[in-house]
């Protein structure tokens, strides 16, 4: 049985800690619907003191934007789009339209359509996440979106010069400098000067996802992501300090960042422990790194693999790094995670940043029903239908009147018979099933 050697938060806190958002995202919604661009000012000023005369970069604000970035920068960030784009290619091409004939003179087909419009956030809080550009607009463009917005908040009394370059580079046809619940709304609802999208897409605090959440059914949402959360799966072939070094690496994110090492070595798992409270010491981010250890931090020990891939579906989690004997077993039998990092020489940080997966990925144990932000997530699979000869609509309608009739939907049951009577040359009394 799995015993646990350090245990998180109670999930009850977590739970009362995320309801207190719910009331301040409501408010600020409703006054963004009712005063549109008045309220969107108001609310930026108050919480980043930011009011310029646009939010919206004109083309030679971003030029002056990116002319701020050094080279070297400017390549990197056009690296990592190169393989973000590479990989949402290869998968869009993967999703064929089709056409079939199930039953003689009858098509049933499906085609992808883009969404025609989508807001593209990317947080600038504590860090300022230049590769949430990549993985929103890049993708919303290789998908065929026609209007990709890309928002993002001020940083240090201005645009953040490489998210403005990576956002430019990715494609955006409009970028904004706004920020938090506003700049959500501002997209979703729209105002008096930005005409609304039809979905919203990329991480955010918590009141970004409550945002998110409560506009949901009015614009889509590709998911509520939760504060980042690791998961290490390990045994003996590795050691402590990776170990460790990947837990601090993404519980660096934030004071409420889960981070659980998984692992069939108690040697390992009290090294670790004790190699954590040491990196600590010198991480230079170990504010934020620290308190979610301490908060959100578990170490469990298993027996075998078989109960570490049960453990590890139980928890769900985002991000599930495998640095084990053999990780192929892991991927070949695990069913829930966000993502999957096989081998100790790949990590997260890969593919928060520069690999070509995409790092917008299901938290909370959303993994055991949705995957992450990905090129389909842009696209809608809407069918279509063709009844191509008399003989193929009149046998059609006859099935298909008896089950209306079946139903009590005497409608739906008459547009069967008016064709089985016109097609198929039957004398179906009104109101009742075909023969």
């Amino acid at each position: 049985m799995a015993r646990f050697l350090k245990r998180g938060m109670d999930a009850t806190e977590i739970k009362a800690a995320d309801a207190k958002v719910r009331k301040t995202v409501e408010d600020i919604l409703a006054s963004i619907e009712k005063d549109g661009d008045k309220a969107v000012r108001e609310l930026s000023q108050k919480f980043d003191n930011w009011s310029p005369a646009s939010f919206r970069l004109s083309p030679e604000e971003i030029e002056r934007a990116i002319a701020q970035v050094p080279a070297r920068d400017l390549e990197d960030i056009q690296f990592a789009q190169a393989q973000v784009r590479n990989f949402a290619s290869a998968q869009r091409y993967s999703m064929t339209d089709i056409e079939v004939e199930t039953h003689p003179g009858v098509i049933l087909g499906h085609k992808h359509i883009p969404v025609d419009s989508v807001g593209c956030y990317v947080p600038g809080g504590r860090y300022p996440m230049v590769a949430s550009a990549h993985m929103s607009i890049v993708t919303a463009k290789v998908a065929g979106v026609k209007r990709v917005i890309g928002c993002a908040p001020p940083f240090k009394g201005g645009p953040h010069p490489a998210i403005v370059a990576a956002m430019h580079f990715g494609g955006a046809d409009e970028i904004y400098v706004l920020g938090g619940v506003q700049a959500v709304a501002m997209m979703a609802l729209g105002t008096g000067t930005v005409a609304p999208v039809d979905m919203i897409v990329g991480p955010g605090n918590a009141f970004v996802a409550e945002a998110k959440r409560q506009l949901f059914g009015r614009v889509g949402i590709d998911l509520l992501a939760g504060p980042t959360e690791t998961l290490i799966i390990a045994d003996e072939t590795v050691d402590a300090e990776i170990c460790a070094t990947d837990l601090l690496g993404q519980a660096e994110h934030g004071p409420t960042s889960p981070a659980v090492l998984l692992t069939n070595s108690e040697k390992l798992a009290k090294a670790t422990m004790a190699e954590v409270e040491r990196l600590l010491a010198i991480l230079p981010t170990a504010d934020a790194a620290g308190k979610a250890w301490a908060d959100y931090g578990e170490v469990i020990v298993c027996e075998n693999e078989a109960e570490m891939v049960k453990e590890a579906d139980r928890i769900a989690s985002e991000h599930v790094q495998v640095m084990t004997r053999d990780p192929d077993y892991f991927l070949a039998n695990m069913r829930n995670y966000g993502a999957l990092f096989l081998g100790a020489r790949t990590n997260v940080a890969y593919g928060d940043k520069v690999i070509g997966t995409n790092h917008t990925l299901p938290t909370k144990k959303a993994a055991r029903y949705t995957g992450g932000l990905w090129v389909g997530k842009f696209l809608k699979t809407c069918t279509y239908q063709k009844v191509l000869t008399d003989k193929a609509s009149a046998t059609i309608g006859e099935y298909c009147s008896r089950l209306c009739i079946l139903e009590g939907f005497v409608g739906h049951a008459e547009q069967a018979n008016v064709r089985v009577r016109r097609y198929g040359g039957r004398n179906v009394p009104y109101g009742e099933a075909a023969e």
